[in-house]
């Protein structure tokens, strides 16, 4: 597919906000994308945009180009236990095709997204990652060349991977333990239930907004920690509720910056720095960002 031009971003992210891409690209398949990035003028950034779950694009929108991986990067596959998932794949799509076969990647139900940015961030919840069961994963680099990435070739860390700039991940491989499917569909059912009774699901958000600041794990080990959370210094901040514009922290959870309507890209950053100002007053800690922000401000 031939790459567009200003194409609005707002309508492929979670909190529905953003600028144009100033070049957009869906290509047809792994052949089509190396393609593209290998004639791509070197200069020219790439982004690879998922499903914009874990994202504020600024205003102003994002320079070079945008690749959005579509239909041709979403097939799933099981062989034994191992599960082969195009990026485009749905986390919960992989979770729910894993569990009929008896396959326990059910951590990944709840996760927003798709599975190409699930690597990129090491997604991960109820103690279990990504860097837990992955074993390879197919990508096509800014230069347009179609390589194997290894798990310490991704670095894998808490909520991060080392994935090279303009680096494009086409399907992964992941190892899954085995389980008795009717087991696994109960255990995702009850992983559903308690996050929409914590979290405001329906509500335009992208997630949790700030890391956890302590107990920070790579892999989610038994050994890990996470005894204090960003949820908790916000809410001791007296910043539950707190609005700024269409910009609010949300009042069922207060790690979760919300679009109630009308927000800006620069209202809801704005509220976030001014959420981290006042933490680090009350408690002498620096929240670290854990939805990602791109692109350039409104002029």
């Amino acid at each position: 597919m031939v790459p567009t031009q200003q194409k609005l971003l707002s309508d492929l992210t979670w909190l529905r906000v953003g600028g144009p891409a100033e070049r957009f690209f869906q290509p047809a398949d792994t052949a089509d994308l190396a393609r593209e990035l290998a004639a791509l003028d070197p200069a020219v950034p790439v982004f690879p945009l998922g499903m914009g779950s874990n994202l504020i694009v600024r205003d102003g929108g994002i320079r070079g180009l945008v690749v959005r991986l579509g239909r041709g990067f979403n097939a799933i596959e099981i062989q034994g236990d191992t599960v082969i998932a195009g990026a485009a794949a749905l986390d919960a799509h992989v979770a729910r095709k894993a569990a009929d076969a008896g396959l326990d990647l059910t951590f990944l139900r709840t996760i927003p997204g798709a599975i190409g940015g699930a690597i990129r961030m090491n997604a991960g919840c109820y103690g279990t990652y990504v860097a837990d069961i992955f074993q390879s994963a197919q990508a096509v680099t800014r230069d347009g060349r179609e390589i194997t990435l290894t798990a310490a070739n991704l670095g894998f860390a808490y909520r991060h991977s080392n994935l090279p700039d303009g680096c494009v991940i086409t399907q992964a491989t992941f190892k899954a333990p085995r389980g008795e499917p009717a087991d696994l569909v109960q255990k995702m059912d009850d992983q559903l239930a308690r996050r929409d009774a914590t979290q405001p699901t329906k509500d335009r958000s992208a997630g949790s907004t700030f890391r956890n600041p302590a107990g920070a794990s790579s892999t989610g080990l038994a050994s890990d920690t996470h005894d204090l959370k960003a949820w908790k210094l916000i809410d001791d901040a007296g910043l539950r509720g707190t609005r700024l514009g269409g910009a609010q922290m949300s009042e069922k959870h207060p790690n979760f910056l919300i679009n109630t309507g009308g927000a800006t890209a620069a209202d809801l950053e704005e509220l976030g720095e001014r959420v981290r100002k006042r933490v680090f007053e009350t408690s002498g800690i620096t929240l670290e960002w854990e939805i990602m922000r791109i692109g350039e401000p409104a002029l």
